[in-house]
């Protein structure tokens, strides 16, 4: 059973695109599996995230910064796992399914799961100097869930399974951008 488990996380990290096409890994314990790894990501990024806010306060001045407690980071990642989830189905499943799509709401809770494997390398981000590179673990969860989605979804290209995931990324960098640039350009008037 733990050899199975690492498996997934082995595999997920090597964004091996067979992992989503074997039914074994969907069975009885593969919601627990998920589980257990969005929950270790979980505990993981309180790493990169007290650095980043221990970093802050020296930048501040301010060196009594206390950052989440587990409890409500382990909440809030369950949530947004639930939340991610749900915008995938709808998104991949209700409204742009292609004509192979068959797929329930706990099959890509899977999914999602398992994609999150890579950002257990957010364990290696023990100092400030190493900050810069949290994007790293981000960036290859994306392209890890991209791959998930595209196979269980059965989309004939990944252009779509793309569009998919970053949809929201891309949305709110463009808001930032707009924000950005909208308030530059009325201090210039």
């Amino acid at each position: 059973m733990f050899g199975q488990f690492l498996n997934i996380i082995v595999r997920s990290i090597k964004l091996d695109k067979t992992l989503y096409k074997d039914n074994k890994n969907f069975g009885e314990a593969a919601i627990y599996f998920s589980i257990i790894i969005i929950l270790i990501t979980a505990i993981i990024g309180l790493i990169p995230g007290s650095i980043f806010l221990k970093f802050m306060g020296g930048v501040f001045g301010s060196n009594n910064i206390q950052g989440p407690s587990i409890r409500s980071v382990m909440v809030t990642t369950i949530i947004v796992w639930l939340i991610k989830t749900a915008y995938l189905y709808f998104v991949g499943v209700v409204l742009f399914p292609s004509k192979g799509t068959k797929c329930n709401y706990r099959k890509i809770l899977v999914t999602v799961g398992y994609a999150s494997a890579p950002l257990i390398l957010n364990a290696f981000i023990v100092d400030a100097k190493l900050l810069y590179f949290i994007f790293i673990p981000y960036i290859w969860y994306n392209v890890s869930l991209i791959i998930g989605i595209n196979h269980i979804l059965k989309f004939e290209s990944y252009f779509k399974s793309s569009l998919i995931v970053l949809g929201p990324i891309i949305v709110l960098f463009l808001f930032f951008i707009n924000q950005l640039f909208g308030s530059y350009s009325s201090t210039i008037s």
